[in-house]
């Protein structure tokens, strides 16, 4: 538990998709509390806001990965769009809606999303790394049959340990990017499902690699690995961060039942380093790209989402 009060209540007062974590991992509420407002986001708020702009095929955006229509929002010519059905699974997912408030969604999908790329059936993959592990997580959250989407990840990983999008393109190297959305997905599915001995040893192998770079440089010269792992965002989106990277950590080490790792103890140091005199940690950019709306603030201001986060994985940290 967190006991600065003025913190708490100022995370407190939040939409329903981060408030209930708050009471959750940070006041100690009990379920009752902590469940009660989780239901609130079918309804109010970021979730039911972004349920209401679901199209009736089941899709958002009539597109998989990028919008297949022209969409009345405020235009963005820079970056990934963040409206198409992915994207918009990824967060009511990790917001934490109830998977009963999209039922129906997994064969809607089935029968009307295809994938850009050589217009394959949705939850069948893609070739893809994050996006095979953004469609394990959904699948999973959903009830889909994503099992042939699990063996692909034991099929392509590389032999660092990890993975790389860039794959069809030539590339043998471990991306750090594209080895954390994979380790996301991998544990969002073994923890749905009870996952199995071989994907629980390439997770670790995963984990491994990220590991034994110490979540932020390079094996070779142990230089930073790109300013990149050090700027910290909400949403999180594709980008890798020592934030997002501990975020992962910590969930898969309270899956697992062990310890934090000490080989974290860099990626912790810069995240305490970020952290305010008020306690707070600052949006320090926001990925470009159209989203249906924004859910935190702009680059500069105390984020509730970043802190939140931060809070969560610092009071973890302290256990060990």
């Amino acid at each position: 538990m967190v006991h600065d009060s003025a913190l708490i209540d100022w995370l407190l007062d939040s939409d329903p998709a981060l408030r209930w974590q708050v009471e959750r991992d940070l006041v100690g509420a009990s379920p009752d509390v902590w469940e009660a407002t989780r239901a609130r986001i079918a309804t109010e708020g970021f979730g039911a806001r972004l349920l209401a702009v679901q199209d009736p095929d089941g899709q958002w955006a009539s597109g998989a990965f990028f919008p297949g229509r022209t969409l009345d929002l405020e235009p963005s010519d820079e970056g990934q769009p963040w409206t198409a059905t992915t994207w918009s699974l990824n967060a009511l997912r990790e917001w934490g809606l109830d998977p009963a408030a999209l039922a129906g969604t997994a064969e809607l999908l089935a029968a009307n999303c295809r994938w850009e790329y050589q217009d394959r059936p949705y939850w069948d993959g893609e070739v893809d790394a994050c996006i095979n592990s953004y469609t394990l997580a959904n699948g999973a959250w959903l009830g889909a049959d994503v099992s042939k989407i699990a063996q692909w990840f034991v099929e392509h990983r590389m032999a660092e340990g990890g993975w790389n999008c860039e794959w069809v393109a030539g590339s043998t190297r471990s991306s750090f990017h594209s080895t954390l959305n994979s380790l996301i997905g991998l544990l969002y599915y073994e923890t749905a499902t009870g996952g199995s001995d071989d994907l629980r040893a390439v997770r670790r192998a995963g984990e491994e690699y990220l590991l034994e770079r110490r979540l932020l440089r390079k094996r070779s010269t142990g230089e930073l690995v790109g300013p990149w792992a050090t700027e910290f965002a909400y949403p999180f989106r594709w980008p890798y961060s020592v934030l997002k990277a501990l975020d992962h950590f910590r969930a898969a080490a309270i899956h697992d039942g062990t310890s934090p790792d000490p080989r974290l103890a860099d990626a912790v140091e810069v995240v305490q380093a970020a952290r305010q005199s008020d306690g707070t940690w600052l949006q320090q950019l926001r990925h470009p790209g159209q989203a249906w709306f924004e859910v935190d603030v702009p680059p500069g201001e105390p984020s509730k989402w970043l802190t939140f986060h931060a809070t969560r994985i610092l009071a973890w940290w302290d256990t060990r």
